[in-house]
């Protein structure tokens, strides 16, 4: 299989970043990470070091944030770690899962490739850069361990992958809507203005563009419940709410599928 990768280096608002696409087929997926005031934020992932290592050769950074344990963010990890003994951080909750050999479908490790095992150490609920401190938020939903990282003195937030687009369509199996919500809730109770969305990017005005989407969601949920009150099956909520077929369905085996959001406002154990 011929994978297509390539990536771009720029800077917003004193925040450095690369952004890498894979493209396989008629799937294309992205991942950006961050460089700012001397923090590291995600690692991007392993099929796509050969072309974050510019970016890293360039970056002048103390320390590495972790949003969340998916490889897509943490697959250059082991590569920065060791090439420039940086330290990593991230959740405790995943810490020991990182450490190991990699476990996940072969779809995500022909596109992501096979994260290698590294060392973390538990993120507190603060950290202090060169020239702010943090909040480390607990915005868990799209992973257990998602976390969102906001800079006291600049009023920016790095997002991880709370927001990724203002209307989510398909999610993954193991995500859960409601729990989403709540995130997104939970970080708009913070003062912030621009957003670093590590699949969309920089995004000007991230306190609307975070409403606009908690906004859709709750329209969404209520149209769902609405049509299971009604009698309708899963199947056929899905015909109703969801009418378009994305390709990464059918290349991840369904591990990625709109019916998975279906389940999740339904019943908010599923996972």
């Amino acid at each position: 299989m011929f994978l297509k990768r390539n990536s771009r280096m720029d800077e917003v608002s004193n925040v450095r970043f690369v952004n890498g696409l894979v493209s396989f087929g008629g799937v294309k997926l992205n991942v950006y990470c961050f460089e700012v005031d001397g923090v590291l934020i995600d690692t991007g992932s392993q099929t796509l070091l050969p072309q974050f290592q510019n970016f890293f050769t360039q970056m002048d950074v103390d320390q590495v944030m972790i949003t969340h344990y998916h490889e897509d963010h943490t697959g250059g990890a082991r590569y920065v770690q060791k090439e420039y003994g940086l330290p990593v951080y991230m959740n405790e909750m995943t810490i020991e899962y990182c450490a190991r050999k990699a476990n996940y479908p072969l779809y995500r490790k022909l596109f992501w490739g096979r994260r290698r095992p590294f060392e973390a150490q538990p993120i507190a609920e603060t950290f202090t850069s060169r020239n702010a401190v943090w909040n480390v938020i607990q915005t868990p939903g799209h992973a257990k361990d998602h976390l969102s990282f906001l800079n006291q003195e600049t009023g920016q937030l790095f997002s991880g992958d709370l927001y990724v687009t203002p209307r989510t369509k398909v999610i993954l199996r193991e995500e859960s809507m409601p729990t989403i919500m709540h995130s997104i809730e939970r970080v708009l109770a913070y003062d912030f203005d621009e957003m670093f969305c590590c699949h969309a990017g920089y995004v000007k005005d991230g306190r609307k563009a975070l409403t606009r989407k908690l906004n859709y969601l709750r329209g969404l949920e209520e149209k769902i419940r609405s049509l299971h009150k009604q009698g309708c099956s899963e199947a056929e909520i899905q015909s109703k709410v969801f009418k378009k077929k994305y390709p990464i369905t059918s290349f991840s085996m369904g591990e990625w599928d709109t019916i998975h959001m279906i389940r999740s406002f339904l019943n908010e154990n599923y996972s």
